[in-house]
């Protein structure tokens, strides 16, 4: 299996097409984020509970969408820590992503979750301004821990089934459900949380709540890729196929 993994490396689509695929998927899942949020705030103002369960489900199902839609291109990262975890879980079999391309990748997730941020605030005529909301206390911290490293270990433990359309309906009910089980309603991707700055609204988060979130993102980025190399040591072998398989074939 491990001589196979330089020809896959080899046939990965040109890197400005999966570039351009992280910039819009990330946008677009930003997009869900903050329209959904601020959809649910106008549609259930008085109801909270109903405005998560609206703006979670909308999440889960695009989410899953989007990496079905993409995944084929990039693999469907839209997160530096997957990003990250990817190359580093990869370099011990010579797989996974370059090393090269993992500043490119996360430039394009940060750039396209603040335009996805900007465009939902357009579709709904409302200011593109930051958010006001502050989110740090010490439960939504450790549950930020807890939804990254989770999504981590989902993440990289289906890639060595290979089966794309399984791993993003899995990888979209997990969002959808860490929305409920933390506290924090799981942003558990650093791209989001800078994107979400721009939205003052359901979806927000202020600028200061911004660096700790990110500090815990990556160490539950950590946790789950310990994990993962506990549970499933021949796990670098499929880095190549995180978050989907995307070489190139005829059709591409």
């Amino acid at each position: 299996m491990n001589a196979s993994r330089p020809a896959v490396a080899l046939s990965r689509p040109h890197l400005a097409r999966r570039l351009l695929a992280e910039f819009l998927g990330t946008a677009l899942l930003v997009t869900i984020v903050v329209g959904s949020g601020i959809a649910a705030a106008s549609l259930s103002p008085d109801d909270v509970g109903l405005q998560l369960l609206e703006n979670s489900l909308a999440t889960a199902l695009g989410l899953a969408v989007l990496i079905l839609m993409f995944g084929p291109v990039s693999g469907a990262h839209f997160n530096p820590v997957v990003t990250l975890v990817d190359w580093m879980i990869g370099a011990r079999a010579a797989a996974g992503l370059p090393l090269r391309d993992v500043g490119p990748y996360i430039a394009a997730q940060v750039l396209g979750g603040s335009a996805g941020a900007v465009l939902a605030n357009v579709m709904f005529e409302l200011p593109s301004q930051l958010s006001s909301t502050d989110r740090v206390t010490g439960g939504h911290l450790v549950a930020e821990v807890v939804a990254t490293g989770g999504l981590v270990l989902l993440i990289f433990s289906l890639a060595r089934t290979s089966q794309g359309s399984v791993t993003a309906a899995a990888v979209g009910a997990y969002i959808g459900a860490a929305y409920w089980f933390t506290s924090s309603t799981s942003f558990a991707n650093p791209a989001v949380t800078v994107a979400r700055v721009f939205s003052d609204t359901f979806a927000g988060i202020a600028p200061g709540s911004v660096p700790p979130f990110i500090l815990m993102q990556l160490l539950g980025g950590a946790l789950g890729l310990a994990l993962v190399l506990v549970l499933y040591p021949t796990a670098a072998r499929a880095a190549d196929d995180v978050v989907v398989p995307h070489s190139v074939d005829a059709k591409l």
